[in-house]
């Protein structure tokens, strides 16, 4: 596996960014008195991350998928507050900035669906089912793959020694 903790994960990182500046939005005047539009939104963005990582730590594919679901969904919840409060009146002077956390939050349910692909098309079952059986056998499968990368590429070099006349045998 690439990453060996959730605090690695590049839409991780993009989700806690957008959470910030979430807040950051939601500490300016404009939200002063709209309390439930204010936390609603503050909510969906922290469940975001909270869902990416909490499907990490789980250690099963099936339940990292689920929750990145989930996360994908809470990213969903946050552009539509988003797209609310850009046509709600008071909210005029903050429309580049809402404009830019609405790609941002695209860009992280782009790259979450672009991950749940790839989990559901693979083999691994999760860290939950490794065991010292299954890490030989992922072992010797890598080790096989070289060699057979190797043979390739010594078949190759053959070949276009063949092609020139040259048979090796001079440095």
């Amino acid at each position: 596996m690439k990453y060996q903790r959730f605090e690695e994960l590049p839409v991780w990182r993009a989700a806690i960014d957008l959470a910030v500046r979430v807040y950051a939005l939601t500490a300016k005047p404009n939200f002063k008195g709209q309390g439930s539009l204010r936390d609603q939104i503050e909510r969906a963005a922290v469940s975001i991350s909270n869902n990416i990582a909490e499907g990490f730590e789980r250690g099963t594919t099936q339940e990292l998928l689920t929750f990145i679901y989930i996360a994908r969904g809470s990213a969903g919840e946050t552009r539509s507050m988003l797209c609310l409060i850009e046509r709600l009146p008071g909210y005029e002077d903050l429309k580049s900035e809402i404009s830019n956390l609405r790609s941002l939050a695209e860009s992280i349910s782009r790259q979450l669906r672009g991950w749940a692909d790839s989990l559901q098309n693979s083999e691994i079952k999760g860290q939950r089912y490794l065991t010292d059986k299954t890490r030989q056998a992922a072992q010797a499968a890598r080790e096989r793959e070289e060699f057979a990368k190797e043979l390739r590429e010594a078949q190759e070099l053959n070949m276009a020694r063949a092609r020139r006349g040259d048979r090796g045998d001079e440095p």
